[in-house]
């Protein structure tokens, strides 16, 4: 049974919800989730946006990056979050290969995204190269995300992930690139491991929400890897990371703790038995 979360607002955000937030400067909270529990707990938090990311390669499954993270993957754990929000707009990432080898293949794969999940969007990495296909794929209705700066499938082109925008010509890319997306229907765009003042630039050349990663204060909302948040994946800690708790020390004590008592003949009792 779904809870939806407590206190004031829309019963349900939508992409009008999230381009008021920019236009009322109301910051917009955004975190990954990957899992039913997960996704209920954060959308009675009040998180706006829930972010099915490719993310899940690294911190889920223990890839070294989100290539190898399949379409049917992501539709797998996408159903199973949807299942659990009431309130919080679902976003999808569209997986490495989902889109790239040509638009019509990535029009109907965010199609499938949409049709087996029942997320509210889908999230494309890359700007002007991709404009073409999310133009067809908001005309179909449906709401497309942008990921620019640090695109993670680009990562091996890219040669790590150093910072992006540093190059006077790369950070005006990155610019025209926010606006292509812009024009060509996007509802938002994530800015990822750009320089701060870059991305208080794109903010203002854009009237789409910019959704920040490592990109500083000045856009109209932030995403975080719920995994990094909450302390539980220790072998990654960027500097925009900001660690709310450290569960992964809980869970291992927790856990040592049962194994302890089980080994003791401490657990169960009698009261815990039939």
């Amino acid at each position: 049974m779904k809870n939806s979360s407590a206190g004031s607002g829309p019963k349900r955000i939508t992409t009008r919800v999230i381009a008021s937030m920019k236009q009322d400067k109301k910051k917009i909270a955004c975190l990954t989730a990957y899992d039913y529990l997960t996704a209920r707990l954060l959308d009675q938090s009040g998180v706006d946006l829930i972010l099915v990311g490719d993310s899940l390669g690294m911190v889920f499954q223990g890839h070294e990056t989100t290539l190898p993270v399949t379409l049917d993957e992501m539709i797998y754990h996408s159903k199973t979050v949807v299942r659990g929000v009431d309130r919080a707009m679902v976003i999808v990432d569209m997986p490495f290969m989902s889109y790239q080898a040509n638009d019509e293949e990535g029009f109907r794969n965010a199609g499938r995204v949409m049709k087996e999940t029942g997320a509210g969007g889908v999230k494309f990495e890359g700007g002007a190269r991709i404009a073409d296909l999310v133009r067809i794929t908001t005309r179909a209705g449906i709401p497309v995300m942008g990921h620019l700066g640090l695109t993670p499938q680009s990562i091996h082109q890219f040669g790590g992930y150093q910072p992006r925008g540093v190059l006077s010509d790369e950070a005006k890319r990155i610019v025209d690139d926010a606006k292509a997306l812009e024009e060509a229907g996007a509802f938002a765009v994530v800015l990822e491991k750009i320089p701060s003042r870059l991305a208080a630039k794109v903010t203002k050349a854009v009237g789409i929400p910019t959704i920040g990663i490592g990109a500083g204060v000045h856009c109209d909302g932030q995403v975080l890897v719920i995994s990094d948040l909450l302390g539980l994946y220790e072998d990654f800690h960027p500097r925009f990371v900001r660690r709310y708790a450290q569960l992964a020390e809980t869970i291992r004590g927790s856990v040592g703790s049962y194994v302890k008592d089980v080994k003791e003949e401490k657990f169960p009792s009698i009261e815990e038995g039939y």
